[in-house]
């Protein structure tokens, strides 16, 4: 599973993308959808966590937490933007 990363995800993580290997873990299975890869990826980067918002992409769609995703989605971390 591969994560495309943008803004302040790229400087959190330190690379602008994130390759998750299709198998297990540390002994975890891989995330299922959207909220379960939202949660992984908090537990191995804790500051994504006080991000005000954070949406994920899947296929180029925005994607909510019940989202499945699966190692061949293309998928995006996508932090606030500021400006104006």
């Amino acid at each position: 599973m591969t994560i495309l990363l943008f803004g302040v995800t790229k400087d959190i993580i330190g690379s602008p993308s994130l390759s998750i290997p299709s198998t297990t873990i540390n002994g975890r299975k891989l995330p299922k959808n959207v909220g379960e890869l939202r949660q992984f990826l908090g537990n191995a980067y804790p500051e994504l966590n006080k991000l005000s918002s954070l949406a994920i992409a899947v296929n180029n769609s925005y994607a909510d937490d019940k989202t499945e995703v699966n190692s061949y989605d293309e998928i995006a971390l996508i932090p606030p933007v500021s400006g104006g």
